[in-house]
């Protein structure tokens, strides 16, 4: 970040050397941000619940060990929040949720176990909707986009989008199950990473779908997310879908530069139709950049993936089915609209039309591992569109079926091979001046190369270090 930049709005690394150095302790820190949530949040709506009391004491903690030459890393006292679909002992866990509300966790989440291992203290619980998928709850307020209020703050971890954007938390925890770490990173103008599927775990996580779901970061620049990444990824017996490859290293080459890179490029996958022409031009600018730091750009062949978003809904809405057995039908007035719909969908599928549609699934695999096999990377947007408005998405900020399937072009594909990708700032479209997001996608359990990658563009634009309007302390 600049010189002139907000306290808020410091970045992690920044601020973790101020820890470590006594310049700042993670009591004044953590009552700051508290102090900052309760002042402006009435607006963004990024908060569900804050936990200042064992935030504090989580602080006092850390500068005590900090004193004491304890000293755990970046993450150690650094002020953090995390999705409403993480458990937290003692903490309720709505999920956006009617249904969910009021019920309290017995236990933390693997992913919460790690974040307090490392040092890191929670604010509290972020808003999201309606158990993950594209719709909020009625009840449910729907969060604000730092850029312009009017607009969509980016799906279902939009809460972690919003508070990392608008400097109320260093960094968030979110779930991607569709582009739910990826879009509002992208709307936001933020940082997300989705790792590997399987690499992060989902133990304590109220789940959407079994075989799509990955937990991820959120953050102001591509080193915090990186960091935060680092801190959680690593195999959990306790999660059936766990993958014991060994906790990779995101950050041994983040510093190394693309000099001789290999960089996966299908203009035709990137400009499909429907496609804004700004945002194939985002990544092809995005492109140029990373040429001139010296990568080359290789043509590769993505031909089908971008049709594979229309079978996601329907996947995800049978898994939800089941997931759901203890609620639905027996409390299905209490679920919103959007939800309920979605439930009513998944029980029209049947079995055998399941196990047809993840034929696809497998050849989202195929595609995605022979367009690996002569690059390191590949590139595209992370959206098809730029950010849309909430009045153009309805009162429950939802999109049809038809638009969620185009939407999800660019991202869902990704959940279903489960490889690693990241979303960065690329540049901002024209007529709104609302942000654009770079996409890249790697290899399984290779997020170092994509983080390299996106570390690189990052320190050659400033596209990171553009703050939303009207932000104040």
């Amino acid at each position: 970040m600049s010189e002139n930049c907000p306290w808020f709005l410091e970045t992690m690394v920044d601020t973790s050397e101020r820890l470590r150095t006594g310049k700042v302790t993670s009591i004044k820190l953590t009552k700051d941000l508290l102090a900052r949530i309760e002042k402006v949040d009435h607006y963004y709506k990024a908060y569900i619940h804050t936990c200042g009391r064992e935030a504090l004491e989580q602080a006092k903690a850390a500068d005590q060990e900090i004193s004491t030459g304890k000293y755990k890393g970046v993450l150690h006292g650094i002020p953090i929040a995390v999705k409403d679909i993480l458990h937290i002992a003692g903490k309720p866990t709505a999920v956006g949720s009617a249904i969910l509300k009021g019920s309290v966790s017995e236990s933390d989440a693997a992913v919460v176990e790690k974040l307090k291992t490392a040092g890191a203290v929670i604010l509290g619980k972020l808003n999201m909707t309606e158990f993950a998928m594209s719709g909020y709850h009625p009840d449910m307020p729907v969060p604000k986009n730092p850029w312009n209020g009017y607009y969509w703050p980016g799906s279902s971890s939009s809460g972690s989008g919003v508070a990392t954007a608008a400097g109320m938390a260093y960094g968030t925890i979110g779930t991607d199950t569709g582009g739910s770490i990826r879009f509002p990173a992208s709307s936001n103008g933020v940082v997300g990473i989705k790792p590997t599927f399987g690499s992060v775990s989902r133990y304590g996580c109220f789940p959407l779908s079994y075989t799509l779901d990955h937990i991820g970061t959120i953050a102001r620049c591509v080193e915090d997310a990186a960091v935060m990444l680092q801190a959680i990824i690593g195999y959990d017996s306790r999660d059936i879908y766990s993958v014991d490859e060994g906790a990779s290293d995101c950050l041994v080459s983040m510093k190394n530069g693309v000099k001789g890179m290999r960089i996966g490029l299908d203009k035709a996958f990137i400009a499909a139709e429907g496609v804004h022409p700004e945002v194939s031009q985002s990544v092809l600018d995005a492109l140029d950049v990373l040429t001139y730091a010296g990568a080359k750009i290789v043509s590769v062949d993505m031909a089908g993936l971008s049709d594979m978003g229309g079978l996601w809904g329907q996947i995800v809405a049978f898994e939800a089915v089941q997931i759901h057995k203890e609620y639905y039908p027996s409390r299905a007035e209490e679920y919103g609209p959007v939800f309920k719909k979605f439930l009513e969908s998944g029980l029209e599928i049947k079995p055998a039309d399941y196990e047809t549609m993840q034929s696809v699934v497998q050849q989202a695999r195929a595609i995605m591992a022979n367009a690996l096999k002569n690059v390191d990377i590949i590139a595209c947007p992370a959206s098809p569109l730029p950010t849309k408005t909430i009045k153009e998405l309805g009162p429950q900020a939802m999109m049809s079926p038809e638009d969620a399937s185009f939407f999800v072009m660019y991202a869902a594909p990704f959940n279903y091979s489960g490889s690693p990708a990241i979303t960065l700032p690329c540049g901002f479209e024209s007529s709104t001046r609302m942000p654009l997001g770079l996409q890249l996608v790697g290899s399984l359990h290779d997020e170092a190369a994509i983080i390299q990658a996106a570390y690189a563009y990052e320190q050659l634009t400033s596209w990171h270090l553009q703050t939303p309007p009207g932000l104040t302390d």
